[in-house]
């Protein structure tokens, strides 16, 4: 994929689908959206207790459905039994979503990582090894996307940070704050926090950059100078 003229860097990005207070984040029906719209999605995948990946953003149940506990001791029989913000929408698997999408716009895929690395990369490799449509993944985890590069470099893959990322010892912080991890997940782009842009450890980097997650178009002003294309929600981006 030429990175630079991919859809993934010319035309806004919806995040988790295109969602809104009846339309819930990471459902097939936001992808449906999305794809009539003709903007391509960021989803976030995960592995849960039986090896299914699912496509869903929080480790807990309880800010997108009625049920608590974390995602990963879900079955893939437990799906169909669980509502999204009360709706008829259910928990999708990644291959529902490749089937709902059918490579009609590109997809950035961002790994969840809360297992071994590899258990979850390696799913997600046999899935989209048949996929035909356009795909990139995306990672906080330089790990993760170390795996991609050691088993799939074809696979486009992006570094995911901001100048304050959370849940990480100080080190760790810093060193994805400032890009040092690149060493590890060698990106073919940035994906860095809009807030936090213009960034001069992104500048430094010189390579295409995505701006998450813009949510106004007063926003989508002010930091587009600074990146090659946008990962929205809630608003309708100018063109």
């Amino acid at each position: 994929m030429d990175v630079k003229n991919s859809r993934l860097f010319t035309t806004p990005i919806a995040h988790r689908g295109l969602h809104n207070e009846d339309i819930p984040e990471n459902s097939l029906l936001s992808f449906e959206k999305a794809v009539e719209n003709g903007y391509p999605i960021e989803i976030d995948v995960r592995i849960i207790d039986d090896g299914t990946v699912i496509v869903f953003h929080d480790d807990v149940l309880g800010r997108m459905t009625a049920k608590d506990g974390y995602a990963s001791n879900l079955r893939k029989a437990d799906l169909a039994e669980i509502r999204l913000n009360g709706t008829d929408q259910v928990i999708p698997t990644l291959e529902q979503t490749l089937e709902t999408v059918n490579g009609k716009v590109p997809l950035l895929i961002e790994t969840k990582v809360s297992c071994k690395i590899g258990e979850l990369e390696r799913k997600v490799i046999d899935i989209l090894k048949s996929y035909n449509g356009e795909f990139a993944m995306q990672s906080f985890d330089p790990y993760s996307m170390e795996y991609f590069r050691k088993n799939e470099p074809d696979f486009i893959r992006g570094q995911l940070a901001s100048a304050a990322p959370t849940g990480l010892t100080l080190l760790k912080r810093n060193a994805l704050a400032k890009l040092k991890v690149t060493k590890i997940s060698d990106p073919h782009f940035i994906s860095y926090c809009c807030a936090d842009l213009p960034n001069k450890f992104v500048a430094k980097k010189n390579l295409p950059t995505l701006a998450w997650t813009v949510r106004s178009n007063a926003d989508y002003e002010k930091v587009k100078d600074y990146c090659d294309n946008i990962i929205f929600e809630r608003f309708t981006p100018n063109k």
